[in-house]
Protein backbone atom coordinates (compact mmCIF):
# COMPACT_ATOMS: atom_id res chain seq x y z
CA UNK A 1 0.00 0.00 0.00
CA UNK A 2 2.66 2.23 0.90
CA UNK A 3 4.30 1.45 -2.71
CA UNK A 4 1.01 2.59 -4.30
CA UNK A 5 0.62 5.63 -2.41
CA UNK A 6 4.00 6.35 -3.24
CA UNK A 7 3.85 6.18 -6.85
CA UNK A 8 0.26 7.80 -6.91
CA UNK A 9 2.24 11.16 -5.53
CA UNK A 10 4.98 10.96 -7.33
CA UNK A 11 2.90 10.68 -10.17
CA UNK A 12 1.05 14.16 -9.38
CA UNK A 13 4.24 15.95 -8.39
CA UNK A 14 5.29 15.09 -12.39
CA UNK A 15 2.02 16.01 -13.58
CA UNK A 16 2.42 19.12 -11.78
CA UNK A 17 5.72 19.80 -13.24
CA UNK A 18 5.16 19.16 -16.27
CA UNK A 19 1.55 21.45 -16.05
CA UNK A 20 3.73 24.43 -15.36
CA UNK A 21 6.23 23.45 -17.88
CA UNK A 22 4.14 23.86 -20.58
CA UNK A 23 2.98 26.90 -19.03
CA UNK A 24 6.22 28.47 -19.42
CA UNK A 25 6.43 27.39 -23.04
CA UNK A 26 3.15 28.83 -23.62
CA UNK A 27 4.24 31.69 -22.25
CA UNK A 28 7.73 32.01 -23.95
CA UNK A 29 6.15 31.26 -27.59
CA UNK A 30 3.75 34.11 -27.29
CA UNK A 31 6.62 36.29 -25.74
CA UNK A 32 8.65 35.28 -28.69
CA UNK A 33 5.44 35.62 -30.92
CA UNK A 34 4.96 39.29 -30.05
CA UNK A 35 8.43 39.60 -30.58
CA UNK A 36 8.56 38.15 -34.00
CA UNK A 37 6.18 40.77 -34.61
CA UNK A 38 7.81 43.90 -33.57
CA UNK A 39 10.76 43.05 -35.42
CA UNK A 40 8.40 42.51 -38.38
CA UNK A 41 6.51 45.20 -38.18
CA UNK A 42 8.81 47.80 -36.00
CA UNK A 43 5.76 48.38 -34.02
CA UNK A 44 6.10 51.52 -31.57
CA UNK A 45 4.41 54.46 -30.43
CA UNK A 46 6.72 56.91 -32.42
CA UNK A 47 5.98 55.29 -35.81
CA UNK A 48 2.64 54.90 -35.48
CA UNK A 49 2.80 58.84 -34.74
CA UNK A 50 4.68 58.89 -37.76
CA UNK A 51 2.67 56.67 -39.95
CA UNK A 52 -0.56 58.86 -39.03
CA UNK A 53 1.05 61.52 -39.63
CA UNK A 54 2.46 60.53 -43.62
CA UNK A 55 -1.60 59.50 -43.68
CA UNK A 56 -2.80 62.61 -42.86
CA UNK A 57 -0.72 64.69 -44.90
CA UNK A 58 -1.32 62.01 -47.86
CA UNK A 59 -5.45 62.77 -47.49
CA UNK A 60 -4.61 66.68 -46.84
CA UNK A 61 -5.73 68.85 -50.02
CA UNK A 62 -2.88 71.13 -51.42
CA UNK A 63 -3.72 74.63 -50.40
CA UNK A 64 -2.69 77.93 -52.66
CA UNK A 65 -1.07 79.61 -50.08
CA UNK A 66 1.16 76.53 -49.31
CA UNK A 67 3.06 76.63 -52.63
CA UNK A 68 2.06 79.91 -54.57
CA UNK A 69 3.11 83.49 -53.79
CA UNK A 70 1.35 86.03 -56.06
CA UNK A 71 3.09 88.66 -54.60
CA UNK A 72 6.62 87.71 -56.15
CA UNK A 73 5.69 89.23 -59.22
CA UNK A 74 3.30 91.79 -57.92
CA UNK A 75 3.98 94.08 -61.26
CA UNK A 76 1.78 91.15 -63.28
CA UNK A 77 -1.28 89.43 -63.48
CA UNK A 78 -1.41 86.35 -61.21
CA UNK A 79 -4.69 85.74 -59.76
CA UNK A 80 -7.45 85.63 -61.95
CA UNK A 81 -11.61 87.38 -61.07
CA UNK A 82 -12.47 83.86 -60.30
CA UNK A 83 -9.15 83.14 -58.25
CA UNK A 84 -7.28 80.95 -60.08
CA UNK A 85 -3.28 81.30 -59.76
CA UNK A 86 -1.57 82.48 -62.94
CA UNK A 87 1.62 80.96 -63.24
CA UNK A 88 5.06 82.91 -63.37
CA UNK A 89 8.44 81.47 -62.89
CA UNK A 90 8.91 82.33 -58.89
CA UNK A 91 5.81 82.40 -58.25
CA UNK A 92 5.72 78.89 -56.63
CA UNK A 93 7.86 76.56 -54.07
CA UNK A 94 8.93 74.03 -55.67
CA UNK A 95 9.71 72.11 -52.30
CA UNK A 96 6.27 72.29 -51.01
CA UNK A 97 4.73 70.75 -54.59
CA UNK A 98 7.76 67.88 -54.21
CA UNK A 99 6.49 67.02 -51.44
CA UNK A 100 2.55 66.88 -51.89
CA UNK A 101 3.09 65.10 -55.36
CA UNK A 102 6.18 62.63 -54.15
CA UNK A 103 3.27 61.33 -51.35
CA UNK A 104 0.78 60.86 -54.28
CA UNK A 105 2.80 58.78 -56.27
CA UNK A 106 1.47 60.23 -59.35
CA UNK A 107 1.65 59.53 -63.17
CA UNK A 108 1.90 62.69 -65.60
CA UNK A 109 1.17 61.90 -69.45
CA UNK A 110 2.39 63.95 -72.61
CA UNK A 111 0.24 63.24 -75.58
CA UNK A 112 1.75 64.87 -79.28
CA UNK A 113 0.77 64.66 -82.84
CA UNK A 114 3.31 63.97 -85.57
CA UNK A 115 1.43 64.12 -88.75
CA UNK A 116 3.25 63.82 -92.20
CA UNK A 117 6.28 66.34 -92.71
CA UNK A 118 6.44 67.27 -88.88
CA UNK A 119 7.25 63.71 -87.59
CA UNK A 120 10.81 64.79 -89.11
CA UNK A 121 11.12 68.46 -88.71
CA UNK A 122 10.24 68.85 -84.95
CA UNK A 123 9.16 65.31 -83.09
CA UNK A 124 13.08 64.27 -82.47
CA UNK A 125 14.07 66.99 -81.01
CA UNK A 126 10.70 67.70 -79.20
CA UNK A 127 11.24 64.13 -77.62
CA UNK A 128 14.71 65.06 -76.30
CA UNK A 129 13.80 68.69 -74.61
CA UNK A 130 10.80 66.94 -72.99
CA UNK A 131 12.86 63.93 -71.40
CA UNK A 132 15.11 66.81 -70.19
CA UNK A 133 12.89 69.01 -68.28
CA UNK A 134 9.43 67.84 -68.28
CA UNK A 135 8.17 66.86 -64.97
CA UNK A 136 11.86 65.48 -63.98
CA UNK A 137 11.61 63.12 -61.16
CA UNK A 138 8.31 61.82 -62.08
CA UNK A 139 6.30 58.90 -63.99
CA UNK A 140 5.69 60.05 -67.53
CA UNK A 141 4.36 58.56 -70.90
CA UNK A 142 4.70 60.51 -74.01
CA UNK A 143 2.19 59.46 -76.44
CA UNK A 144 2.93 60.01 -79.48
CA UNK A 145 0.62 60.12 -82.26
CA UNK A 146 2.11 59.36 -86.05
CA UNK A 147 0.52 58.00 -89.35
CA UNK A 148 3.87 56.11 -90.12
CA UNK A 149 5.12 53.77 -87.59
CA UNK A 150 8.55 53.43 -90.17
CA UNK A 151 9.78 56.81 -89.68
CA UNK A 152 10.09 57.22 -85.76
CA UNK A 153 13.55 58.37 -84.58
CA UNK A 154 14.76 55.84 -81.79
CA UNK A 155 15.14 58.03 -77.95
CA UNK A 156 16.42 56.38 -75.42
CA UNK A 157 14.46 58.40 -72.20
CA UNK A 158 15.27 58.73 -68.88
CA UNK A 159 14.81 55.92 -66.16
CA UNK A 160 10.74 57.08 -65.26
CA UNK A 161 9.90 57.81 -68.82
CA UNK A 162 8.31 55.82 -71.79
CA UNK A 163 6.69 56.44 -74.79
CA UNK A 164 4.01 54.77 -76.86
CA UNK A 165 3.02 55.19 -80.34
CA UNK A 166 -0.30 55.41 -81.86
CA UNK A 167 -0.78 55.18 -85.66
CA UNK A 168 -3.84 57.50 -86.78
CA UNK A 169 -5.48 59.07 -90.14
CA UNK A 170 -3.66 62.07 -91.89
CA UNK A 171 -6.35 64.34 -93.03
CA UNK A 172 -6.77 66.04 -96.45
CA UNK A 173 -6.13 69.19 -94.68
CA UNK A 174 -3.82 70.34 -92.09
CA UNK A 175 -6.85 72.28 -90.61
CA UNK A 176 -8.14 69.33 -90.27
CA UNK A 177 -5.61 67.49 -88.71
CA UNK A 178 -5.82 70.38 -86.12
CA UNK A 179 -9.46 69.74 -85.66
CA UNK A 180 -9.29 66.28 -85.59
CA UNK A 181 -6.95 65.70 -82.82
CA UNK A 182 -9.51 66.81 -80.20
CA UNK A 183 -11.72 63.36 -81.28
CA UNK A 184 -8.77 61.15 -81.35
CA UNK A 185 -7.57 62.68 -77.77
CA UNK A 186 -10.96 61.63 -76.67
CA UNK A 187 -10.89 58.27 -78.01
CA UNK A 188 -7.55 57.43 -76.70
CA UNK A 189 -8.35 58.60 -73.05
CA UNK A 190 -11.65 56.49 -72.98
CA UNK A 191 -9.97 53.79 -74.18
CA UNK A 192 -6.81 52.96 -71.93
CA UNK A 193 -5.32 57.00 -71.23
CA UNK A 194 -7.40 57.19 -68.01
CA UNK A 195 -6.09 53.91 -66.39
CA UNK A 196 -2.61 54.43 -67.13
CA UNK A 197 -1.77 58.41 -65.52
CA UNK A 198 -3.09 61.18 -63.53
CA UNK A 199 -2.65 64.09 -65.55
CA UNK A 200 -2.39 65.05 -68.94
CA UNK A 201 -1.13 67.52 -71.51
CA UNK A 202 -1.74 68.09 -74.71
CA UNK A 203 1.07 70.04 -76.90
CA UNK A 204 2.04 70.84 -80.32
CA UNK A 205 4.88 68.72 -81.25
CA UNK A 206 6.70 72.25 -83.12
CA UNK A 207 7.74 73.68 -79.63
CA UNK A 208 11.16 72.53 -77.73
CA UNK A 209 11.01 72.61 -73.85
CA UNK A 210 14.25 75.25 -72.49
CA UNK A 211 14.07 75.04 -68.45
CA UNK A 212 12.13 72.69 -66.11
CA UNK A 213 8.57 72.15 -67.07
CA UNK A 214 7.39 71.04 -63.34
CA UNK A 215 4.86 70.19 -60.60
CA UNK A 216 3.82 73.65 -60.80
CA UNK A 217 1.82 73.21 -64.13
CA UNK A 218 -0.53 70.43 -62.50
CA UNK A 219 -4.14 71.24 -61.75
CA UNK A 220 -7.55 70.26 -62.50
CA UNK A 221 -7.80 71.79 -65.74
CA UNK A 222 -4.85 73.79 -67.25
CA UNK A 223 -4.59 76.59 -69.82
CA UNK A 224 -1.83 78.64 -71.70
CA UNK A 225 -1.69 82.24 -72.30
CA UNK A 226 -0.81 83.16 -75.71
CA UNK A 227 2.45 85.21 -76.33
CA UNK A 228 1.23 87.47 -78.58
CA UNK A 229 -2.30 88.19 -76.99
CA UNK A 230 -1.94 87.74 -72.76
CA UNK A 231 -1.51 91.69 -72.37
CA UNK A 232 -4.08 92.98 -74.91
CA UNK A 233 -7.73 93.64 -74.17
CA UNK A 234 -10.53 91.21 -74.92
CA UNK A 235 -12.36 93.47 -77.26
CA UNK A 236 -8.92 92.67 -79.03
CA UNK A 237 -8.84 88.68 -79.17
CA UNK A 238 -9.20 87.21 -82.11
CA UNK A 239 -12.19 84.89 -80.94
CA UNK A 240 -14.79 83.46 -82.78
CA UNK A 241 -16.97 86.49 -83.97
CA UNK A 242 -19.60 84.16 -86.34
CA UNK A 243 -23.06 83.76 -84.06
CA UNK A 244 -23.40 80.35 -85.77
CA UNK A 245 -20.48 78.87 -84.90
CA UNK A 246 -20.18 76.51 -81.62
CA UNK A 247 -17.08 78.76 -80.99
CA UNK A 248 -18.68 81.89 -80.75
CA UNK A 249 -17.95 84.66 -78.28
CA UNK A 250 -20.09 87.89 -77.98
CA UNK A 251 -17.61 90.95 -78.30
CA UNK A 252 -16.91 92.01 -75.14
CA UNK A 253 -16.73 89.13 -73.38
CA UNK A 254 -13.99 87.13 -72.48
CA UNK A 255 -11.32 87.39 -70.35
CA UNK A 256 -8.37 85.61 -71.90
CA UNK A 257 -6.90 84.37 -75.01
CA UNK A 258 -5.82 80.73 -74.52
CA UNK A 259 -2.84 79.52 -77.02
CA UNK A 260 -4.15 75.63 -78.00
CA UNK A 261 -0.64 74.62 -78.54
CA UNK A 262 -0.96 73.84 -74.96
CA UNK A 263 -3.19 72.46 -72.47
CA UNK A 264 -3.75 70.04 -69.78
CA UNK A 265 -5.65 68.50 -66.75
CA UNK A 266 -6.34 66.02 -65.26
CA UNK A 267 -7.47 63.01 -67.02
CA UNK A 268 -11.07 62.89 -66.53
CA UNK A 269 -10.99 66.90 -67.16
CA UNK A 270 -8.72 66.93 -70.25
CA UNK A 271 -11.51 64.24 -71.23
CA UNK A 272 -14.24 66.95 -70.79
CA UNK A 273 -12.34 69.84 -72.85
CA UNK A 274 -11.48 67.61 -75.62
CA UNK A 275 -15.20 65.82 -75.73
CA UNK A 276 -16.76 68.83 -75.87
CA UNK A 277 -14.39 70.63 -78.14
CA UNK A 278 -14.89 67.91 -80.84
CA UNK A 279 -18.59 67.94 -80.70
CA UNK A 280 -18.44 71.66 -81.02
CA UNK A 281 -16.20 70.90 -84.43
CA UNK A 282 -18.16 68.22 -85.70
CA UNK A 283 -21.67 70.81 -85.28
CA UNK A 284 -19.88 73.40 -87.14
CA UNK A 285 -18.75 70.87 -90.12
CA UNK A 286 -22.54 69.43 -90.04
CA UNK A 287 -23.53 73.21 -91.12
CA UNK A 288 -20.52 73.86 -93.12
CA UNK A 289 -19.01 76.37 -90.70
CA UNK A 290 -15.17 76.16 -89.77
CA UNK A 291 -13.97 78.74 -86.64
CA UNK A 292 -11.64 81.17 -87.62
CA UNK A 293 -8.69 79.24 -85.38
CA UNK A 294 -10.35 76.05 -86.02
CA UNK A 295 -9.49 73.70 -82.69
CA UNK A 296 -8.04 77.09 -80.42
CA UNK A 297 -11.36 78.76 -81.07
CA UNK A 298 -13.00 76.22 -80.06
CA UNK A 299 -10.61 75.55 -76.72
CA UNK A 300 -11.33 79.32 -76.16
CA UNK A 301 -15.25 78.72 -76.49
CA UNK A 302 -14.54 75.95 -74.04
CA UNK A 303 -12.72 78.12 -70.96
CA UNK A 304 -14.97 80.99 -71.47
CA UNK A 305 -17.87 78.96 -70.38
CA UNK A 306 -15.87 76.60 -68.16
CA UNK A 307 -13.18 78.69 -66.12
CA UNK A 308 -9.72 76.82 -65.87
CA UNK A 309 -8.44 76.01 -62.49
CA UNK A 310 -4.93 77.03 -63.60
CA UNK A 311 -3.31 79.50 -65.70
CA UNK A 312 0.32 79.58 -67.26
CA UNK A 313 2.03 82.33 -68.26
CA UNK A 314 3.71 82.83 -71.51
CA UNK A 315 6.87 81.82 -70.00
CA UNK A 316 5.44 78.58 -70.61
CA UNK A 317 5.16 78.73 -74.42
CA UNK A 318 6.92 81.67 -75.75
CA UNK A 319 7.59 82.84 -79.21
CA UNK A 320 11.95 84.08 -79.26
CA UNK A 321 10.38 86.26 -82.27
CA UNK A 322 7.81 88.03 -80.70
CA UNK A 323 8.71 91.73 -79.26
CA UNK A 324 11.15 91.60 -76.38
CA UNK A 325 9.05 91.73 -72.80
CA UNK A 326 10.51 92.55 -69.29
CA UNK A 327 7.61 90.21 -68.30
CA UNK A 328 9.83 87.04 -69.40
CA UNK A 329 11.88 85.93 -67.20
CA UNK A 330 12.62 82.18 -67.72
CA UNK A 331 11.39 80.78 -70.61
CA UNK A 332 9.89 77.08 -70.04
CA UNK A 333 8.83 75.88 -73.53
CA UNK A 334 9.60 78.03 -76.72
CA UNK A 335 8.17 78.05 -80.58
CA UNK A 336 10.25 76.80 -82.91
CA UNK A 337 10.68 77.78 -86.34
CA UNK A 338 7.78 77.43 -88.39
CA UNK A 339 7.75 75.87 -91.58
CA UNK A 340 4.22 76.48 -92.51
CA UNK A 341 3.70 76.22 -96.06
CA UNK A 342 6.51 73.52 -95.89
CA UNK A 343 5.12 71.72 -93.06
CA UNK A 344 1.22 72.20 -93.76
CA UNK A 345 1.54 70.81 -97.25
CA UNK A 346 -0.83 67.16 -97.24
CA UNK A 347 -0.45 65.53 -100.56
Amino acid sequence: MKTIKFLHDLRKTIEKKMAHKRKIILVLFILFSLWALRMKYHFSTEKLQRTYQCWSLKNQELQLSDWFDPTYRSNLSTMTEWSAPIVWHGTYNESSLKTYYTSRNIAVGLIVFAVGRYLHYHLPEFLLSADKFFMVGQKVIIYVMVENFTNIPWISLRRLGMFKIFQVKKEKRWQDNSMMRMKIISEHIMNHIQYEVDYLFCMDVDQIFKNKYGLETLGSSVAQLHAYWYNKHPSKFPYERNNLSEAYIPKGKGDFYYHAAVFGGTTIRVLDIVSECAKGIMNDKKNNIEAVWHDESHLNKYFFLHKPSKILSPEYCWDYRATYSFDIKTVKLSWDIKFHKLLRVTS
